[in-house]
């Protein structure tokens, strides 16, 4: 069905010979770190099919599965000029990576492919996700600082397109950071600073986050006492 190749120093497009096969590969020069996204010849399916299919598997547990999946469904998009729907199905290709605690493999998608898609076809909103995929990979990796950049400028983003859940997401994100960094009086305002946010626009579908969020300030403060 299909074959996978490593590559180093590169990321690349590759029709298999007589149309067999097709892949592409990421490998980061400064730390080796390889990621290999394997797609189906583009004859069988669309980019929608495999990417409706990799949310079931992901939603099923099957992580690994739910990557080829995720990068067929990139492939596909990529080869049909689809780059908006390409970005979308790294972004998610980056998250199950992140879920699967391969750090390094999710900021080089990011970082090495979607922020260069986004950038080459001028989508501010993807740049933004990217951003907020990044923040939450680097406070995953305990990159506290990298975190609370990427936050802070998808929330610039947010501002500037008016995208208020982003705004909130950003918001969220720096006081987690925060958080982690035991900064808990800024955390707080940065809580208190979502949640008049969220109500000004009426975004109830914040209330459970910012709750969780305000818990577990006050139980890292009980601990510490």
């Amino acid at each position: 069905m299909y074959k996978l190749y490593l590559v180093p120093f590169c990321l690349f497009f590759a029709l298999g010979a007589a149309g067999q096969s097709s892949n592409f590969v990421l490998q980061d020069g400064g730390t080796g770190a390889a990621i290999t996204i394997a797609v189906s010849r583009p004859d069988e399916k669309d980019g929608d099919d495999y990417f409706s299919e990799a949310e079931r598997t992901e939603k099923k547990g099957d992580l690994n599965e739910a990557l080829n999946l995720f990068g067929k469904a990139a492939f596909e998009y990529n080869s049909s000029r689809k780059f908006n729907q390409y970005g979308s199905a790294l972004l998610r290709l980056s998250n199950v990576h992140l879920l699967l605690a391969h750090y390094t493999e999710a900021e080089q998608v990011i970082l090495n492919v979607v922020l260069k898609n986004y950038g080459r076809i001028g989508s501010r909103k993807g740049q933004m996700d990217a951003y907020g995929q990044l923040g939450r990979i680097y406070f995953a990796a305990n990159k506290t600082t990298q975190s609370l950049w990427f936050y802070t400028q998808q929330g610039i983003l947010a501002r500037q397109l008016k995208d208020d859940a982003s705004y909130i997401d950003s918001i969220l994100g720096i006081a987690l950071v925060k958080i982690k960094k035991k900064e808990y009086q800024l955390a707080v305002r940065d809580v208190n600073r979502a949640e008049l946010f969220a109500r000004s626009i009426k975004g109830n579908q914040f209330s459970t986050q910012i709750k969780n969020t305000r818990n577990l300030i006050s139980e890292k403060v009980n601990l510490k006492k």
